[in-house]
């Protein structure tokens, strides 16, 4: 695996991390605040904003942000493992993102009724990533970002699958890949490099070992992974 693949894989695996935008009021003085966010297939960080809110403010007036977000259960801040983001900040579409969103977060779905509320997508131009001392790169963009694939139209149809027939296998994969015995699962999204889960509350994330494009390939390494976790 690069460090690219590396990268992308941390980002897809955390949920929130800290935006800094360039302050509209104070001249251009960074401007840091949490937000979650949202891994699309293509690489790129979905956030859903409120209007009233200085970062967005000081998006609109200059869409150039970063974000930097590492693991939140690892108390070992300097040793740990991190991604900074550095990207342009645009508004999207509700009917591009929404609905991927909302299985992430549910909890945003009061915000859909809020009109000063909107989705920005960053597009990723550097990244640097520290995957732990002495592993400490700047990333290829290029093979960071990720080109339209099959499997990102046909998610849906295999999310809804999952969810429908193979509630056991997805306990299955929670104890072999995290040791979690879970009650309540359900599949929230399947990209090119793995599938992330709500077991019991709790997000959690399986990664692929090698890149999968399309509803063949991942029903063929969601079959072997099956056979794997089995007890």
């Amino acid at each position: 695996m690069n460090n690219a693949t590396e990268a992308r894989q941390m980002l897809r695996t955390h949920r929130y991390g800290a935006l800094c935008t360039l302050s509209k009021k104070f001249d251009g003085f960074p401007f840091g605040s949490i937000t979650p966010y949202l891994v699309d297939h293509d690489g790129s960080l979905i956030i859903l904003i409120s209007g009233l809110a200085e970062h967005t403010k000081n998006i609109l007036h200059d869409p150039r942000v970063s974000l930097i977000t590492h693991d939140q259960r690892d108390s070992h801040i300097q040793t740990q493992g991190r991604v900074t983001v550095l990207g342009n900040a645009q508004m999207v579409t509700r009917d591009e993102i929404g609905a991927r969103y909302l299985r992430y977060f549910p909890e945003a779905q009061s915000y859909f009724q809020m009109h000063d509320f909107a989705f920005y997508r960053i597009q990723p131009i550097a990244i640097r990533f520290i995957g732990g001392f002495g592993n400490i790169h700047w990333v290829d963009i290029g093979q960071y970002r990720v080109a339209p694939y099959p499997l990102i139209e046909q998610e849906a149809d295999i999310i809804d699958h999952m969810n429908t027939n193979h509630q056991d296998t997805m306990r299955h994969y929670c104890r072999h890949s995290h040791q979690r015995e879970a009650l309540d699962v359900a599949m929230l999204g399947i990209d090119c490099d793995g599938f992330d889960m709500r077991a019991d509350g709790e997000v959690l994330r399986v990664e692929f070992s090698e890149p999968v494009t399309d509803a063949q390939q991942a029903r063929a390494t969601l079959v072997a992974l099956a056979r794997t976790a089995k007890p």
